[in-house]
């Protein structure tokens, strides 16, 4: 086999999800998904510790791009909403994978160790937001509630961006989390909330 195999991680990624939708993830073995690909296992080993992994490793770019929308939103913005703006600036890097990334959500909800993953990686991105708002000057504390609040809204737009049936891109659902939040903790009125879900609707 040739040293150099072109896309391996992309067809190991592909290899991996077909495997996990035909077998499923418990029977499915990083030999099998090597062979799939048409790799070693050691090149598998050499993209992916484990086979969960397959499922996760976008999180470093992810967390690239919120970083750096955070740095370069307005000064003036408040801290909530350049974590949002960050966040939506993450689109492209999900809009073209609508169907893998439904395919892996419901993986992750099927498996309690998947689960602790993804905790695990929002964790991290939180931890990397909040670190990038006090760069900006915000303080400790604000910034860690905004970064906080931010994932809870990515977490809840992420689910409702996966399941729409209309095909509304990820900032649609971002802003509808968003207005959820700001309703929750009382800087919106419950009829302005209730209204605003009824025109945008999420199923």
């Amino acid at each position: 086999m040739a040293r150099w195999e072109p896309d391996a991680r992309g067809r190991l990624e592909r290899a991996a999800m077909e495997l996990y939708r035909e077998r499923g993830y418990d029977q499915t073995t990083v030999a099998e998904i090597a062979a799939r690909a048409g790799l070693t296992e050691r090149t598998f080993f050499r993209h992916f510790a484990d086979k969960r992994e397959v499922l996760f490793w976008g999180a470093a770019a992810l967390r690239q791009r919120i970083v750096h929308g955070i740095a370069q939103a307005p000064a003036e913005a408040a801290p909530l909403d350049v974590v949002v703006g960050a966040l939506e600036s993450t689109a492209p890097l999900f809009e073209e994978r609508r169907a893998v990334a439904r395919q892996r959500q419901a993986l992750i909800a099927a498996h309690p160790e998947l689960q602790e993953r993804e905790v695990m990686k929002l964790t991290l991105l939180a931890a990397a937001a909040a670190e990038a708002l006090r760069a900006r000057g915000v303080a400790g504390p604000a910034a860690w509630l905004a970064a906080e609040a931010g994932m809870a809204v990515f977490k809840l737009a992420f689910e409702g961006w996966v399941g729409d049936a209309k095909g509304r891109g990820l900032p649609h659902h971002l802003r509808a989390a968003r207005d959820d939040l700001e309703a929750v903790v009382g800087r919106r009125g419950p009829s302005g909330a209730s209204r605003r879900g009824t025109k945008r609707g999420r199923g």
